[in-house]
């Protein structure tokens, strides 16, 4: 049996609720800041004194497969997921130009354009993974648009707010196989591809977080 394979499949019988904890599009100016469950989930469940191969803590429970697959189907569907698509279908065509233009302002254009494709082919890999573990994905979970982007927000949070890309993708797949996709994204494009993205996204979330109206969200110290 695959590594990951056991909290894949505790997790089709957990499916924990980011729906409780998801908000609605109105509330979006302070649900991402204030998350009690998704604090108490996520604190529980920290493996003590580890950190991410790129910063901040480890998340050892439960994936929330549910959420993930309403992640995919905003992006296009398993196998053809699309950062861009996600995005806009999460914040809209406007907020998402100005984003990847701020990124690119930021970071530069060829930094920014191999986040967004490292971005695409995690997201892809994972489900692949999945699926050769012999998962049977969910239904997505009941979420949309901001109520979307809130969601994966909370689920990056530390206990202080600050918000780590690992910590999201520990959430979003399992602890084993986030490290068994970034395995995959160091052989495909490198491991600095895979420093990048996780870099990249930990700015990009900490924006999203900010264009909810999540001012108390903290951006990580490697930004």
């Amino acid at each position: 049996m695959q590594p990951y394979t056991r909290p894949l499949l505790a997790a089709l019988s957990l499916m924990l609720a980011l729906t409780a904890c998801g908000g609605s599009s109105d509330s979006s100016s302070t649900s991402a800041s204030s998350a009690p469950d998704a604090m108490a989930t996520t604190a529980g469940a920290m493996k003590a004194g580890a950190m991410s191969r790129f910063g901040g803590p480890v998340y050892t429970g439960a994936p929330n497969l549910p959420a993930t697959v309403a992640l995919v189907m905003a992006g296009g569907g398993p196998g053809h997921f699309s950062t861009a698509k996600a995005l806009t279908s999460m914040v809209g065509a406007a907020t998402t130009g100005a984003e990847v233009a701020k990124l690119t302002k930021q970071y530069g254009k060829a930094k920014t354009t191999q986040f967004i494709t490292t971005f695409d082919f995690a997201v892809n890999d994972a489900v692949a993974q999945a699926l050769k573990a012999g998962v049977k994905l969910p239904a997505p979970a009941p979420l949309k648009g901001k109520d979307l982007a809130v969601a994966l927000v909370k689920v990056g949070l530390t206990p202080d707010g600050t918000f780590w890309t690992g910590l999201m993708l520990d959430h979003a797949t399992g602890h084993d196989l986030h490290v068994t996709v970034m395995n995959d994204i160091d052989a495909k494009y490198g491991q600095k591809a895979d420093a990048d993205y996780h870099q990249v996204a930990n700015q990009a979330f900490y924006d999203l977080a900010q264009a909810l109206g999540a001012k108390t969200v903290k951006l990580a110290s490697d930004h």
